[in-house]
């Protein structure tokens, strides 16, 4: 016999899948439904960072989907594993609220009945402020953890491998392995994901240790808002009173004198104390412009490690992974499509397989490569991937034979000053970098050596054709991402 409760419970999540499939996760198959009170269904999760994901990103969809399948103004609610519905008494039955069952025994609340067009067109859900349970303050959304990127989620591959191992000795022995840890390579990697996996893991253990996980522009934020309420030590007993420190994306750090001296502080006290810091940037520490030499110092004092853009055969397998996470079944074909077409980053096969999902969707035939070059036609045909200076850098350094502490030292020689001129050059006409930020890449020099070197490189090339042969094939080896 059919259970009504499963049967709309399976029609909320099949309304998912058509309407917002880029949110959904095979996992949400264990989500627990547990009946309405006053106009709030109220669902169980199976981890406390999958309900903090589900209160983040899906409960309006969640709810959306709710109203349109039952027809009633109603709301979805995410609870814990260990959390308990509001209300004491258990709640009305999922048969009870599907439209087609109106006659249950339990009447409905009047404020529970929807017009039928509202069904068709459910009207936004309002969320209420979120809070964590565990320190009785604002929710901070830096604080939300994927549940999809952990360990068994990272594709592993040459370009990564490293970074990999590192991240999951870190989070074996927070404070014994590698401290700190600094991951960096550029937009669209993977940093994030072995962040966030390192903490699911830490997260997983029977003794959890305290984990204090934010961008740094969120770091920034706050603490220019206890400054402003004059809440320091507040503001210090967050960030210090810690096992682990997460800070993603430290690059931010740069041209911020007062943040850099607070996080200087910070670190130290961590440190010191024998505490984990694990940092992200899409640039080494020596790389990033303007940041205080102490703390360059102290970030290379541990293991500093990058990820590069992936290769052909990474890409495969993490556009399979992609889909499967998403419970999209992908041939090797059409993984193999994906990869070919997308050479950037993993953000954008990401994208890609969202396409080809909705593709799948409107069209309701099987994800081919013909559904999936459809799916990718003139979406990604303009992508170009990022220029940075570190890749600037390493296309000349690979051409000129130099070293990067050559192109950075004070060094005059014909065979420097010419390669750190071409690497100036090329960064003012390929990077959104300041004059200024330019020349505090290569030992501090200031915009008007940067300046000079553009000029000298502009007239060269008019005057030397086998450096104007160069400079194209450099530009031709970074903007491919080679």
């Amino acid at each position: 016999m059919t259970n009504p409760d499963h049967t709309v419970w399976t029609d909320v999540l099949g309304y998912m899948t058509a309407h917002h499939p880029d949110k959904c996760r095979q996992w949400f198959n264990d989500l627990q439904p547990l009946g309405t009170h006053g106009g709030v269904l109220s669902v169980r999760t199976t981890s406390d960072i999958h309900n903090r994901y589900l209160q983040r990103n899906c409960s309006e969809d969640f709810s959306e989907a709710l109203q349109s399948v039952t027809g009633r103004l109603l709301s979805v609610r995410f609870l814990g594993p260990n959390e308990e519905p509001e209300h004491s008494a258990p709640g009305r039955p999922l048969s009870s609220m599907n439209g087609s069952q109106s006659t249950s025994a339990q009447p409905l609340d009047a404020s529970d009945v929807m017009p039928p067009s509202a069904s068709r067109q459910p009207r936004p859900v309002h969320r209420p402020t979120l809070r964590d349970s565990n320190t009785e303050r604002p929710y901070n959304d830096s604080l939300v953890i994927n549940p999809d990127s952990s360990f068994e989620n990272f594709v592993e591959g040459p370009e990564n491998r490293l970074a990999l191992a590192a991240s999951k000795a870190v989070a074996e022995a927070p404070g014994a392995a590698y401290n700190p840890l600094f991951i960096h390579g550029g937009v669209g990697l993977g940093k994030s994901h072995l962040l966030q996996a390192i903490c699911l893991r830490m997260l997983d253990r029977e003794r959890t240790p305290k984990i204090h996980y934010v961008s740094c522009e969120a770091f920034s934020t706050e603490f220019f808002q206890a400054v402003e309420a004059n809440q320091m030590i507040d503001f210090r007993h967050r960030f210090r009173d810690v096992d682990v420190l997460v800070i993603d994306d430290i690059h931010f750090l740069a041209e911020r004198e007062r943040t850099q001296e607070e996080f200087f502080h910070t670190f130290n006290a961590l440190y010191q104390n024998g505490r984990q810091i694990i940092l992200s940037s899409d640039a080494a520490p020596h790389e990033i412009p303007h940041l205080e030499a102490r703390l360059v110092s102290r970030f290379q004092s541990g293991l500093v490690v990058d990820i590069k853009p992936p290769s052909y055969e990474t890409r495969v397998q993490i556009a399979k992974r992609k889909a499967m996470i998403r419970g999209l079944k992908l041939d090797e074909s059409v993984a193999c499509y994906i990869a070919g077409k997308i050479t950037t980053n993993i953000r954008e096969i990401e994208g890609a397989i969202t396409r080809v999902q909705m593709q799948h969707l409107a069209d309701r035939r099987p994800v081919d490569t013909d559904l999936a070059r459809i799916a990718l036609e003139g979406s990604i045909a303009e992508v170009k991937p990022e220029v940075t200076i570190t890749g600037i850098i390493d296309a000349v350094v690979g051409h000129y034979g130099v070293k990067l502490t050559d192109l950075q030292s004070k060094r005059r020689q014909k065979s420097i000053a010419r390669p750190r001129q071409v690497c100036m050059y090329l960064a003012r006409r390929h990077t959104r970098y300041s004059l200024e930020e330019i020349g505090g890449y290569f030992g501090g020099r200031d915009h008007t050596t940067v300046m000079h070197a553009v000029k000298t490189i502009e007239k060269q090339r008019d005057l030397d054709a086998e450096l104007d042969r160069v400079i194209d094939s450099l530009e031709r080896h970074f903007a491919a991402g080679a």
